[in-house]
């Protein structure tokens, strides 16, 4: 079975011959640039890496080690499209505070500072990111607003560059057609509780507790904002369609980090009130006018929160948090595992992954496949992205569990 109908068999919830497997298809199911070095250093590649998020300092997964991976997903992103398509040494060259190399996206303005810390700063001179001495990855330098959150200030972006639509148009015909890889898209994705205070398309305005509150006591105005946001996400979505078409077999939607380890951000009956209505209008368009499947980030336990948004016709749930409260893989995949794909879940990488021997990682990797595989709807991925201090002895353990290396 090749890897894009593998992928379509189990987003269809039919059997496949093994779970598709997902290893940088998102900024969400990534991989830190160190431990790739030096994993496919031990698949005998010796190429330079690559950095496809700044911020995270994730890397690419490059071609021939996704083959010998067994990795059946590529991302298609429409910020990253140009990138992708280039030579490593187009890019800027740095050696991180490990000492390993690795290549950033082309006229990326990193500055040191006196203690130290790297600053990555905007073509207009703004910084906006820190990573400190030592650090493994960047932190926004987003400032927390003070006083009433404004919701005239909230413009939700409703456009997308034209160069960057043209550059996403050539690197999805390239991969559908030179590959048999299944391709992820991702952009214009609404954010209404966690993570929104971290988005460009900002609707907390940096002010989560502001923004929880008005969802209770100004609730005609969040509805409106929220609607908006809906609004310029469509507009966004329906031009990243004219320049994919039917190449991409599920779109990003959502990344909206609502669950905490414990529970939820707010009372599942205030969420189908207030959050669901949105959730519902922004998956009807993309069912009516695409042959996606919609494709949902949230970290946390959100278990309450799961049949919602499969009512209102989310698809695919990730990075399925199984070492958060009442997320245990048995659980969904007995409640939900007839209505939602399971796209994670594969590997806890709070504790087993960075923690446990190769053993013990293959037990537990067998274990989740054997539960969230079961009749398909899973796509076997890491609970987030793998980062720098887990050893490379047991990310082979994992993949090579879910699928023997070649």
């Amino acid at each position: 079975m090749r890897s894009r109908e593998r992928v379509q068999r189990a987003l269809a919830r039919q059997e496949t011959d093994r779970p598709p497997i997902d290893l940088g298809g998102t900024r969400a199911s990534g991989i830190n640039a160190v431990v790739y070095t030096r994993l496919k250093e031990r698949l005998g590649f010796h190429t330079p890496t690559k950095l496809i998020d700044s911020m995270q300092i994730l890397a690419e997964v490059e071609l021939p080690v996704l083959e010998r991976l067994g990795v059946d997903v590529l991302p298609l992103e429409a910020s990253t499209a140009a990138w992708a398509g280039m030579s490593a040494d187009q890019g800027v060259a740095r050696d991180l505070f490990c000492g390993e190399g690795v290549h950033f996206p082309p006229k990326t303005d990193i500055r040191v500072g006196a203690d130290g810390s790297w600053t990555l700063h905007r073509p207009n001179g703004d910084p906006y990111a820190r990573m400190p001495r030592d650090g493994y990855y960047f932190d926004y330098l987003r400032p927390t607003m003070s006083g009433r959150i404004d919701p005239d200030a909230f413009r939700p972006k409703s456009t997308v560059a034209e160069a960057d639509l043209r550059a996403l148009e050539t690197r999805a015909k390239y991969l559908y057609e030179q590959t048999d890889k299944a391709l992820l898209g991702w952009g214009a994705s609404i954010s209404l509780l966690g993570l929104s205070w971290l988005l460009s398309d900002n609707i907390t305005q940096g002010s989560l507790d502001d923004w929880l509150c008005m969802l209770m006591v100004e609730k005609e105005t969040a509805h409106e904002m929220m609607a908006r946001y809906v609004d310029a996400v469509i507009a966004c979505l329906e031009l990243y369609h004219q320049a994919v078409g039917d190449r991409a077999v599920a779109w990003g939607i959502a990344s909206d980090d609502a669950g905490t380890q414990r529970g939820e951000l707010i009372a599942p009956e205030l969420f189908r009130e207030m959050i669901v209505p949105h959730y519902a209008r922004l998956c009807a368009w993309v069912h009516q006018h695409t042959p996606w499947k919609t494709f949902l980030h949230s970290c946390g336990s959100v278990y309450h929160y799961l049949g919602p948004w499969a009512e209102a016709g989310v698809d695919i749930i990730n990075p399925v948090q199984i070492s958060a409260a009442n997320m245990e893989p048995e659980r969904l995949k007995a409640e939900f595992g007839d209505r939602l794909v399971f796209w994670g879940g594969g590997c806890d990488t709070q504790k087993v992954l960075p923690l446990g021997t190769p053993d013990e990682v293959r037990a537990h990797v067998r274990h989740n496949i054997e539960v969230l595989g079961r009749g398909g709807g899973f796509v076997f991925t890491q609970v987030h992205n793998i980062q720098q201090n887990v050893p490379v002895e047991n990310v082979e353990a994992m993949l090579d569990e879910a699928a023997p290396i070649r």
